[in-house]
């Protein structure tokens, strides 16, 4: 029989797609040893079928191989490599949105993330590897089926313990290593415990009969490496000679391995002290990444001392029973899945299982809220960032919150105190999942379910669904009246004044705005809410044609933001003064705002504020005299609407700038020219679009220099071989 041919990255000369880097692949992981056939043979099933799982035991290494192929075939891929990990996702109704979040999707619209996903891949040629979807198979096998058939550029590389049993599906079932590659990772694993390991003349016997013993499973035999720290090599093998002898009662049902593998994370549990399996057995209620202060807080106990977490923690991290992972928000640590559900078995053998999950769910409440104030101040980005991280936990405390009626309010407070991450982080959709489930309930009119209603009304305004917002809104004010809750009125005032400036009704919404203002200043309340009321009754005023009342009432809007370290508020408060800027022909000083702009929203994740600046951004472009340029950027911004409301909902206002850009632009090129440098820009993603508008990359167009535009009234027009395209530059 032939040797397959190991797969290899396409040579350096090559020339690939610029979105052939994108994606979400990790760094190529230094843990993986050996499986050079496994590899290649996987890589010759990848040429063959569109859909292949790599099947097999638990702890056989499946997501290594994965990860290790896809980044081997990553340049075949114009539109990359994604990854999608699925075993923190409890709930089926949730796949949708893990796969929308692996692929870097934002989408404020109410259409079904299942749409979004669809028409996403439907056009682009990449590479979807989904791991650990054991427990979702059959939600996860349709939803498969439905891409494959609806994306034909679309390849799957799954892993999984069991095939998704999907029409054209290919299985790969990963054997354990052989005695070979098995040493070399027990040997690579113990030089880590370790530093002067080395396999001998004297120790290498001891080393193959263990990596016999435990069947060549990376993850037993990772775990066999870590006792080294406390053990030498025969004593290993003693211990675990023991082990299976002590539970060789198991079930006879049970495959072989399973069995060994259980064996080898049971013997691992064995030789924990008894303070190490309480901390083991309790940090199975984390879902994906937990940090320090959270395991202190709801590990602890009388039995296990707040200030002996630590070090009880650092013992589990030297037997490779908890993984270290740097982040964005410093130091995070998980449990691989087999070694969280061994944990949670140990936990329900304790009975204290329902006591640690709503511990859980009140430090994930408390963090929610303290995020929310953070939202406020210096700290906003690091907020979002941490939300970010702890989404898996938050949902987890939802989850957790909604199985008892009692406790229902909890769930709504929670949905309703992450408006900022819904809206402000590009989330609405998974948003708008969690807001309308959580008030499904039947609750009491408390301060929990108002809050929910009104940030419900909000994201869907967000959304275009005004029928929702209206009925959301509403049923707020009216039971916060009745309540005598005089936050919940201002908040539901607010939100149908935003509803009626994004449908046009101006004096609608410069009157309920007003309104909320004033409630506002009554309670006290200020915040990026107020801010935003502030920015909306702006914009209105400047729709009406009062530019002067509108730049004054953003310029407040501005201190307040730079005395409290806001900036997602800030971005459409310089939107606003853009606008103004503009249309008295100030196009330098628009440009510099609207780069300021740009960059925050599109640094938050916010979609709706990232294509709004882009937009005028591009009619700022036409009018300095790029007519060219000013088509391109109308292109990448049409790329966007759809993810957000085309176009800001049919509003005739916000749309204006769309509508004369295109008219100036289409007068100076053409409508053949106009069309090819649109379609241009359609190509750009997201990030490649803001990185243009930004002056970040480079213009490149068949044709040259791009046509000379129009003036703005009252300005005189430099060359555009001299025209500042950065943010910099003196005001006209």
């Amino acid at each position: 029989m032939r040797r397959p041919q190991r797969p290899s990255p396409a040579p350096d000369d090559a020339e690939p797609s610029p979105a052939a880097v994108h994606g979400n692949l990790p760094a190529e992981l230094n843990t993986f040893v050996g499986r050079e056939d496994e590899l290649a043979r996987l890589g010759l099933l990848l040429d063959e079928s569109r859909l292949v799982t790599v099947a097999g035991v638990a702890g056989v290494g499946k997501t290594r191989c994965a990860v290790r192929i896809a980044a081997l075939v990553e340049k075949r891929y114009c539109d990359g490599v994604w990854i999608a990990e699925l075993s923190a996702i409890h709930d089926p109704a949730l796949l949708e949105h893990a796969l929308v979040d692996a692929l870097g999707l934002t989408d404020h619209t109410k259409r079904p993330p299942r749409t979004t996903l669809v028409e996403h891949c439907a056009e682009r040629q990449l590479l979807l590897v989904i791991d650990g979807f054991e427990h979702l198979t059959d939600s996860c096998a349709g939803l498969v089926g439905e891409l494959l058939r609806r994306a034909p550029r679309l390849q799957i590389l799954a892993a999984g313990r069991r095939p998704l049993r999907v029409d054209g599906e290919a299985t790969f079932t990963l054997a354990p290593m052989t005695d070979e590659d098995a040493m070399e990772l027990f040997a690579q694993r113990a030089r880590a415990v370790q530093p002067g390991f080395r396999l001998t003349d004297g120790n290498q016997e001891s080393a193959r009969e263990l990596c016999r013993r435990l069947d060549g499973i990376p993850l037993a035999l990772e775990l066999a490496a870590g006792r080294l720290r406390a053990l030498s090599m025969e004593q290993v093998l003693q211990r675990l000679d023991d082990r299976f002898r002590l539970l060789t009662g198991g079930s006879r049902s049970a495959l072989p391995r399973h069995q060994t593998l259980r064996t080898a994370i049971g013997w691992s549990h064995e030789l924990c002290a008894p303070e190490q399996r309480l901390l083991w057995a309790r940090l199975s209620v984390f879902a994906g990444q937990f940090d320090l202060e959270a395991v202190e807080y709801i590990c602890s106990g009388p039995d296990l001392p707040a200030d002996s977490v630590l070090d009880v923690l650092d013992e589990l991290l030297a037997q490779s029973v908890v993984l270290r992972e740097d982040s964005a928000v410093g130091s995070r640590y998980r449990l691989l899945d087999t070694v969280r559900e061994y944990g949670a078995e140990w936990l329900g053998a304790t009975g204290d299982t329902e006591r640690l999950r709503r511990r859980h769910r009140d430090w994930f409440l408390g963090l929610a809220t303290w995020c929310e104030l953070d939202w406020f101040s210096p700290r906003q980005a690091a907020a979002a960032a941490r939300i970010d991280s702890e989404l898996p936990n938050l949902r987890r405390a939802m989850e957790c919150s909604m199985e008892s009626p009692d406790e229902v309010h909890l769930a709504q407070y929670l949905a309703g105190t992450l408006w900022f991450y819904w809206a402000g982080c590009g989330r609405l959709s998974e948003g708008r999942h969690w807001l309308d489930h959580v008030l499904e309930e039947e609750s009491p009119y408390d301060p929990s379910r108002l809050k929910a209603l009104w940030v419900l009304g909000y994201v869907a305004v967000l959304q275009g669904d005004a029928i929702g917002a209206v009925s959301a809104l509403q049923e707020c004010r009216e039971e916060g009246e009745r309540s005598g809750d005089a936050s919940a009125v201002a908040y539901a005032v607010h939100r149908s004044g935003c509803l009626a400036i994004v449908t046009d009704d101006l004096v609608r919404a410069e009157e309920l705005l007003r309104e909320a203002l004033a409630r506002y200043r009554e309670i006290g309340e200020l915040n990026s809410n107020v801010l935003m009321a502030q920015i909306e009754l702006a914009m209105a005023v400047a729709f009406g044609g009062d530019l002067d009342g509108a730049a004054e009432i953003c310029d407040e809007v501005r201190e307040i933001c730079e005395d409290h370290g806001e900036r997602w508020a800030l971005a459409y408060a310089l939107y606003v003064l853009a606008y103004a800027a503009l249309q008295r022909g100030r196009t330098t000083r628009a440009r510099q705002m609207l780069g300021e702009a740009l960059s925050i929203a599109h640094t938050f994740h916010d979609l709706l504020g990232t294509v709004l600046s882009l937009e005028l951004m591009a009619l700022v472009t036409a009018v300095e005299g790029d007519a060219a340029e000013a088509a391109v950027l109308q292109g990448a911004a049409e790329r966007i609407w759809p993810s957000v409301g085309l176009p800001l909902f049919g509003s005739a206002y916000y749309g204006r700038p769309r509508a004369d850009c295109e008219a100036q632009a289409r007068n100076v090129l053409g409508d053949v020219r106009y069309e090819a440098e649109r379609r241009s820009g359609s190509r750009l993603d997201t990030k490649a679009a803001v990185a243009r508008a930004l002056g970040e990359e480079a213009r490149v167009r068949p044709g040259g220099e791009g046509a000379r535009g129009v003036a703005a009234p009252g300005e005189t027009r430099r060359p555009a071989a001299s025209r500042t395209t950065g943010r910099g530059g003196p005001e006209l």
